[in-house]
């Protein structure tokens, strides 16, 4: 099979797991190429993402390393089973792949819980919003690459309107709510749409008051991405680099914890409602 160049984080992270999965078995990197009948830097290469895993190499591996999570193991071989394109794909090449897996995390998550500080939630920005907020990236872009962001964020809320919508739980401080992107009207258009959407059924929006104080990890935005087993969690930061992803368990645990206030502080989904209502009415 080919080298990939430029691997995706899933696919990053789907040889992690197997290189973590054969450490923790003691067996070393000789002994499992032997197992599949391939040389030792092929199977570097496949761990580091580089090459792709099949589904039954996965399972090969797994059983020889005596790995007895079953749903664990499963769960991986659909990772490396899964060929089919995403919409996404249409972008690489002119948008950051970290853009790109963002995307991919989102839609192939069972579940996103997400925290926000200085904006809406991406995948409840209106166009206007959204412009509004690459408009203001330093080094500034050019028309043309904040147009290709703006079509990619909108692309990107298609997990909110496919036919299985993707349960989405998001955590939005207030003073993000009162950061007026684009304007009065653009804000006010912003924060009517995102009173709206917060009345679906498998979307929860939840405001943190100004009145809370203190919190964790201020000023990151976080997305929680659940897989389809817990190990398979996903943490992915903005940071003025580009995203940051991790599937550490200590990490993991750090921003459950996080979460888990931020589900403390916040105000219920109708007093949310009411208070993004409030704060459109003051702008």
């Amino acid at each position: 099979m080919a080298t990939r160049n430029l691997p995706t984080e899933r696919q990053k992270r789907l040889g992690a797991e197997m290189r973590k999965m054969r450490l923790a078995a003691g067996v070393t990197t000789e002994y499992a190429a032997g197992l599949l009948g391939i040389d030792r830097t092929r199977l570097s290469n496949m761990e580091s993402g580089i090459r792709p895993f099949s589904a039954e190499r996965v399972r090969t591996l797994a059983c020889n390393y005596a790995c007895g999570d079953i749903g664990y193991v499963e769960a991986l071989a659909i990772m490396a089973d899964h060929k089919e394109r995403g919409w996404w794909e249409q972008y690489r090449g002119t948008l950051p792949a970290g853009l790109l897996d963002i995307a991919e995390l989102e839609w192939h998550a069972t579940r996103v819980r997400t925290a926000q500080v200085m904006h809406v939630p991406g995948l409840l920005q209106s166009e206007e919003y959204a412009r509004a907020v690459f408009a203001a990236v330093l080094p500034p872009l050019s028309r043309l690459e904040v147009e290709l962001r703006v079509a990619h964020r909108m692309e990107r809320q298609q997990v909110l309107q496919r036919a299985e919508p993707l349960p989405y739980l998001a955590y939005v401080h207030e003073a993000a709510l009162r950061m007026p992107y684009g304007g009065p009207g653009v804000a006010r258009q912003q924060l009517a749409r995102l009173a709206a959407e917060s009345e679906r059924e498998e979307l929860e929006l939840r405001v943190i008051p100004n009145g809370a104080g203190d919190f964790p990890g201020a000023g990151h935005a976080l997305l929680y991405a659940e897989g389809p087993v817990p190990q398979l969690d996903t943490v992915q930061l903005d940071s003025a680099h580009g995203p940051d992803f991790t599937g550490a368990e200590a990490q993991l645990t750090k921003y459950r914890a996080h979460l888990d206030w931020m589900d403390d502080a916040a105000l219920p989904s109708a007093a949310s409602r009411d208070l993004i209502r409030t704060v459109a009415r003051d702008i």
